[in-house]
């Protein structure tokens, strides 16, 4: 029976993919093989030996230490996709917020003792917006938010313009023929009178709405960002709503920074907060973890090679290994000395990352595992059976 630790409360669906029974669950100690996580920073978590794999129920996985689990032969999944539609509904609604002035309304109406009604018809001229029809949303990524994104855009009349380097097919095929896909940012940033941004937070993206590339934006932009904070300089950010090179800009992450500025408006973190996104990610995490732990296949990996592993009939053994030449002589070798014969054999890389999966017909010995984890570039080796 495999142990999996919570590091955070999951919704139950994780039960359908990993029954109760099966599967045993903790919240404490260090005895478990598998970990399941949403928010809980685990950063200066350490780790124990037996740990093979960590499933973050949600997209970013910047709360996980990727290069120490990587060293560790710690496979860590995600859920791309599986929140995306939530996170969708909250950029329209960000969207709408964004040029109809509904924020200061409201706090308007809350601040008023009495006649409301009355005073609401003078006050109204103070809040007037404009309509979202007709006019250029940029959409920068374009993955399972950014395609539902533009495609809920385009059917509400909005022109779309879409740039991602790394578009899938699987995204292209999915987007409206009515989004117009380009090269660059730039051209985003030059004709957009709305940008958001669905990019994940890296060395590549942090900061990408910084000062310089304000100053190509039109000065009435407004900018969502339910990405992640650190795809833009609060410090370029402030200064330009001052200046009035940005209209307003709204963000899902807010901090003390931005906090209390009459055209910023921050949200807590709600991309995901709804029942049927969280189902949706415990679903889909728990899936991950079982098809690892039963039979090794990688799905949706962010720190190894993707690998779909058909059913196996004896014994497989799997071994996370640094992608450097002759690893797969060394551990066929090893195999040939102990007199085994292979049945199956898969390897994948990735980077500086190799997953190698053999099956073979009689249980694997102690000795042999010992001789394949006595080989130099072997982080991690599993047995299932």
């Amino acid at each position: 029976m495999f142990t999996i630790k919570k590091f955070n409360n999951i919704s139950d669906a994780i039960y359908e993919s990993l029954p109760l029974g099966e599967y045993k669950f903790v919240t404490e100690g260090d005895d478990y093989e598998a970990a399941i996580v949403r928010s809980a920073d685990l950063k200066e978590t350490q780790f124990p030996p037996q740990l093979c794999a960590i499933a973050r129920a949600g997209a970013g996985v910047n709360n996980i230490p990727l290069e120490r689990c990587s060293e560790q032969g710690v496979v860590v999944f995600n859920t791309p996709g599986a929140n995306a539609n939530a996170v969708k509904e909250l950029v329209i609604c960000a969207l709408l917020l964004s040029c109809r002035r509904i924020v200061p309304g409201i706090e308007w109406v809350e601040r008023q003792d009495s006649d409301v009604a009355k005073n609401m018809e003078k006050a109204k001229k103070n809040f007037v917006g404009s309509e979202i029809a007709g006019k250029t949303l940029g959409v920068v990524g374009l993955g399972a938010v950014g395609v539902m994104v533009a495609n809920a855009a385009a059917a509400l009349g909005m022109n779309v313009l879409g740039c991602d380097p790394y578009l899938s097919v699987e995204m292209a095929l999915r987007l409206d023929s009515r989004v117009q896909v380009v090269k660059t940012n730039d051209e985003i940033f030059k004709t957009a009178d709305f940008i958001t941004l669905h990019v994940p937070e890296n060395d590549s993206t942090r900061g990408m709405i910084n000062k310089d590339k304000i100053a190509l934006m039109k000065n009435d932009v407004a900018i969502l960002n339910f990405a992640r904070g650190g795809l833009a300089v609060d410090e370029d950010i402030l200064e330009a709503v001052d200046n009035n090179e940005i209209d307003i800009y709204i963000t899902d992450f807010p901090n003390d920074k931005i906090n209390h500025h009459d055209r910023i408006i921050a949200m807590p973190h709600l991309g995901a907060s709804t029942p049927e996104a969280e189902e949706n990610c415990a679903k889909m995490a728990a899936a991950e973890l079982k098809d690892f732990l039963t039979t090794g296949s990688i799905r949706n990996s962010v720190n190894f090679p993707a690998c779909e592993l058909p059913a196996f009939e004896d014994y497989r053994i799997t071994a996370i290994n640094r992608n450097v030449p002759n690893m797969l002589g060394q551990m066929t070798a090893a195999l040939t000395q102990e007199d085994y014969n292979i049945e199956h054999l898969f390897n994948r890389s990735r980077g500086d990352w190799a997953y190698t999966v053999i099956d073979v017909n009689k249980k694997p010995t102690d000795s042999l595992i010992a001789a394949i984890n006595a080989i130099d570039g072997i982080v991690k080796v599993r047995v299932i059976e």
